[in-house]
């Protein structure tokens, strides 16, 4: 296995997805299952995916996988796409974390044991040597005083850390160099708070980059002091909106590996993200960087 240049900390599950023809049916409805595919499920393991088809050499770590049928394929998947997974060996008498997506139209239902992994605190303890070999940590929230240590190690490598939907309490923003937050989290965690108030209290708790999406609205994004600068995403007729978020994630830690500037990064992982939704399923099948470039020039 090559060195690292990306180590991606988080979540990691084995998933099934079901493509649902037309919209999502009603209680107690019906509706036709197009395709079964099965896949990664987690933040950290989607994003890992998109960043090596895009050509970066990805070290995964973060929760436990099972030695059952479902560990064993999620491994495999990964080591597919040439991700180091050593850090993720698989642990006998565990059940690993499972998902079912059903995804109809431009919209997706989610069911999982997250929660039961969050209670039980089943994940590794990031190392240091595997965070300061790393250019770039992209890196989920959700292990809390794990995540704060590893972004509080990259930031004193002085490594760039791309996270994503937390509240902006969190300590590790002081960490970050970019923080992307989602709609379907602002929506859930501010739904009454007024947008650039919003956007203000974020830039005010990191020196980084803020970066809010809205799925096919205006991305907003500026750093602490600047004005926000908005980006239109790419119109596209989306097939698969499982894994949208990560690629954009991906996207971001992919303009920090090449030293991009915001504008192009922003650019570039908008593209990302419109293209894996024309897809399915799309983290699987997600586009070279070549690829992503000539999606851009056709826009």
């Amino acid at each position: 296995m090559k060195p690292h240049e990306v180590y991606s900390y988080g979540m990691v599950s084995s998933s099934t997805l079901y493509s649902i023809r037309d919209a999502f049916p009603a209680p107690e409805g019906y509706a036709e299952i197009d395709d079964v595919r099965y896949m990664t499920g987690g933040e950290a393991a989607n994003s890992s995916i998109v960043l090596s088809s895009l050509g970066a050499q990805v070290k995964l770590d973060g929760n436990w996988l099972g030695a059952d049928e479902s560990g064993e394929r999620t491994k495999a998947l990964l080591s597919t796409y040439q991700i180091d997974t050593s850090r993720l060996p698989l642990t006998e008498d565990y059940k690993g974390v499972q998902e079912v997506v059903f995804a109809a139209q431009d919209t997706r239902t989610i069911f999982g044991s997250y929660g039961r992994l969050l209670e039980h605190g089943d994940w590794n303890t990031p190392e240091i040597d595997d965070i300061t070999q790393a250019k770039v940590i992209c890196l989920d929230p959700f292990f809390e005083e794990a995540a704060y240590r590893a972004s509080e190690i990259a930031f004193d490598a002085n490594i760039p850390v791309v996270t994503v939907d937390c509240q902006y309490i969190n300590p590790l923003l002081r960490h970050t160099s970019a923080v992307v937050i989602s709609e379907s989290y602002i929506r859930e965690h501010y739904a009454n708070r007024e947008t650039e108030d919003l956007f203000r209290a974020y830039q005010a708790a990191t020196h980084g980059q803020v970066i809010f999406t809205f799925g096919d609205a205006p991305i907003w994004y500026a750093k602490p002091g600047e004005a926000v600068r908005f980006f239109q995403p790419y119109s596209i007729d989306p097939v698969d909106t499982t894994g949208g978020g990560d690629s954009f994630r991906a996207g971001i830690v992919y303009g920090f590996l090449k030293g991009w500037d915001e504008d192009k990064t922003i650019e570039f992982a908008a593209a990302l993200a419109a293209m894996i939704c024309t897809r399915f399923p799309g983290v699987l099948d997600a586009p070279t960087c070549d690829e992503v470039f000539e999606f851009m020039r056709a826009q």
